[in-house]
């Protein structure tokens, strides 16, 4: 490294060019990134985040509609239906306007007759509210299913290591290594119910669900065995 300009007037024309480009290139780039950082925290870089929302507002809501099948805490006792409790606030609201039509003409971009009732009459605000009081309930394990425990080490080496002959990629890529996710883009799924996962992969894989953006998880789906789904849907039931 050239630690005297001296140094630098020493060399030879071609070394002394190129050391010269190389300065030229790193200030440019010091520049560059010192830019994104002052627009990181400006103001307007905030444009992004979500709208303020109140739990609170969500609990009648929540007492009236949500818990015959997700219960208070958003922890469902019913297999079928997904644990709440935890998910990141993004995700849900994504998932809650998805369940609702867009218009008459243009059909939910998730379709489910049960959800698309349950929003039917929903605003932009309650779903907000409703997203945000599900992520601040504190996530329990569901229960693992003793008949399908023996798959749980095919499950872990697919969510760590996927299964290169067949194109599948780990799912800690996007999960996260303890199914946390990322919270605006994929979901928390440690602890899920594995009879819920199970289904939700398998409609990735029919293409009934197609609510992923750039279709990636029926991409991934569409490669699965049954087995695989089994093993998968078990190892997250038991991740945590």
């Amino acid at each position: 490294m050239i630690h005297n300009p001296a140094q630098l007037s020493r060399m030879p024309a071609p070394a002394k060019a190129f050391m010269q480009s190389r300065v030229q290139k790193f200030l440019a780039a010091a520049a560059a990134m010192a830019s994104l950082t002052l627009i990181a925290a400006s103001p307007a870089s905030a444009a992004g985040a979500p709208p303020a929302a109140d739990p609170e507002k969500a609990k009648p809501i929540v007492e009236t509609v949500c818990v015959a099948c997700h219960s208070i805490d958003g922890t469902s006792v019913v297999p079928m239906y997904p644990n709440l409790a935890g998910q990141g606030r993004a995700y849900i609201y994504r998932q809650l306007t998805n369940f609702k039509p867009a218009d008459e003409k243009t059909p939910a971009a998730r379709v489910n007759a049960v959800m698309e009732g349950m929003v039917a009459t929903l605003s932009d605000e309650d779903m907000h509210n409703l997203a945000a009081y599900f992520s601040q309930q504190k996530p329990v394990q569901a229960p693992p299913n003793e008949e399908k425990k023996a798959l749980i080490p095919e499950g872990q080496k697919l969510w760590r290591m996927g299964d290169f002959a067949k194109g599948i990629p780990a799912c800690a890529g996007c999960h996260g290594p303890r199914g946390a996710g990322l919270p605006a883009q994929y979901p928390h799924v440690a602890g899920q119910h594995q009879e819920y996962t199970t289904t939700q992969l398998k409609t990735f894989r029919s293409g009934e669900r197609a609510n992923d953006p750039e279709g990636m998880m029926r991409a991934i789906a569409d490669k699965l065995s049954d087995r695989q789904i089994d093993a998968l849907s078990e190892y997250m039931a038991n991740l945590h």
